[in-house]
């Protein structure tokens, strides 16, 4: 067979390779408990300005 050539047998192995659910995982919820905190850093003028200034050097 060359290189390219469709091979019904090989199409059909993966077909039912992909087609296959797998049912071995746990099927519980983690649940995450705690806190989030972020910095929004500067504001959009600040990081223009910033921009600006990197772009001119």
């Amino acid at each position: 067979m060359s290189m390219g050539a469709y091979d019904e047998d090989e199409h059909e192995r993966r077909e039912r390779q992909v087609s296959r659910v797998d049912t071995d995982f746990d099927d519980e919820r983690t649940i995450h408990e705690g806190t989030i905190e972020y910095d929004s850093g500067d504001s959009a003028d600040a990081l223009l300005d910033k921009f600006r200034e990197i772009k001119s050097n």
